[in-house]
C-alpha cells in the first residue's frame, strides 16, 4: 500500500473515531476540507468501501454502518484501539505522522526528540528474522569499551525509550544476548539459515521486565511504592508497568503495587521520581535504592 494511501486510511480511522458516529456525507465534507489529502476531490463511496477492508486488514478495525437512519458509520470494535498490539502502535505512529505532514507550515514550532541511528539496521534485521537467516554484526560494548564480532540468530526486536534493541542467540554458545541497534557498527547477512527455537518466547523473555535488561537471576516479585499525591497523578496516567495497581490513596500520598523483576532498568525508573517516591517492599530493594541515594549524596557532599 502506498504511503499516501496509508495516510488516507489513517485519516478515515481518526475522523470516525473522534466523531464516534458519522454519516458518509459529513465524512466526505471533512475529507474535502482537508485539501492536503483529498486534493479537493470527493471521496467516492466505492473507494471508501475498499478502504474499509484495507483498514480491517491493516489495523484489525471493523467499520460498520447503522442499519437505520441516519445511517452513520462507526468503529464496531473500538476497544481494540486501546489494546497493546503492533497494529495499534502502527496506527498511533502514522497518526502522528499525518499530523506533522498537515502542519508543515508551523514546523519551527514543533519540537521533536532526536532518534538514534539504529533504524539503519532495523529493516535488514527484521528481514533476516522473517527468513530465519544468521547475521554477522560488529558490536561496540559500552562497558568493555571495545568492538566484537558476533554471529547470531536474530530472534526478536523491542523498542524502548526511542531505541531499538534486538535479542540474538549467539553461535555456537547458544546464549541469548540483547543488542542495541545504534551500537552496531557493521552488519552482514549470512547465507546460512536456522530453525527458530520453539522454546523461545519474546514476551516471556521480557516477562515482568521494565526496559530491555532480561530476567537473569531476578525473579518476579511484589514491589510496593509510596508516591506523594502530586506525582501519583503521573503514575496513574503512565503506569510504570502493566501490573501496577493503586491499593491505597490519601490526601498526601498513594500506595502502588507492581509484580515486576526489579532489574537495573526498573531501579532507574524509581530513582527518576526522586524524593517523590519511596520503596516500601521488598526490603532488599529498599536497601538497594537507599544505598544508591547515599552514594549519590556522598558524591555531592564531597564536592560541596
Amino acid at each position: 500500500m502506498a504511503l499516501n494511501q496509508t495516510n488516507k486510511i489513517v485519516w478515515i480511522v481518526e475522523t470516525i473515531y473522534r466523531a464516534h458516529k458519522i454519516s458518509f456525507e459529513e465524512l466526505n465534507r471533512r475529507w474535502m476540507d482537508n485539501v492536503d489529502l483529498s486534493g479537493g476531490e470527493e471521496l467516492l463511496k466505492r473507494t471508501f468501501h475498499k478502504w474499509k477492508w484495507n483498514i480491517f486488514d491493516t489495523f484489525g478495525l471493523s467499520i460498520e454502518c447503522e442499519k437505520a437512519a441516519p445511517y452513520r458509520y462507526y468503529i464496531a470494535n473500538v476497544d481494540n484501539m486501546k489494546s497493546d498490539s503492533i497494529q495499534n502502535w502502527l496506527l498511533s505512529t502514522l497518526s502522528v505522522s499525518n499530523s506533522l505532514l498537515e502542519n508543515k507550515s508551523i514546523k519551527d514550532r514543533i519540537i521533536l526528540e532526536n532518534v538514534p541511528s539504529g533504524n539503519e539496521y532495523l529493516r535488514p534485521i527484521m528481514d533476516a528474522m522473517k527468513k530465519n537467516r544468521f547475521i554477522h554484526i560488529n558490536y561496540f560494548n559500552y562497558w568493555r569499551g571495545n568492538t566484537r564480532e558476533h554471529y547470531i540468530m536474530p530472534l526478536c526486536v523491542k523498542l524502548f525509550r526511542l531505541r531499538w534493541y534486538m535479542v540474538g542467540r549467539n553461535w555456537p554458545a547458544g546464549k541469548n544476548i540483547v543488542f542495541c541497534l545504534d551500537r552496531i557498527q557493521d552488519f552482514r547477512l549470512s547465507n546460512h539459515t536456522f530453525e527458530y527455537p520453539e522454546e523461545f518466547d519474546p514476551q516471556g523473555f521480557f516477562d515482568g521486565c521494565i526496559g530491555v535488561i532480561p530476567s537473569d537471576g531476578c525473579n518476579i516479585e511484589k514491589v510496593r511504592i509510596k508516591v506523594n499525591s502530586g506525582q501519583a497523578h503521573y503514575l496513574r496516567d503512565l503506569p510504570l508497568h502493566e501490573s501496577q495497581q493503586e491499593t491505597e490513596q490519601s490526601d498526601g500520598y498513594s500506595i502502588f503495587e507492581l509484580q515486576v523483576r526489579p532489574t537495573i532498568d526498573f531501579q532507574q525508573e524509581l530513582l527518576w521520581n526522586g524524593e517523590d517516591l519511596e520503596v516500601l517492599e521488598p526490603y532488599w530493594l529498599r536497601k538497594e535504592i537507599a544505598g544508591k541515594i547515599k552514594r549519590m549524596w556522598n558524591q555531592y557532599k564531597e564536592q560541596g
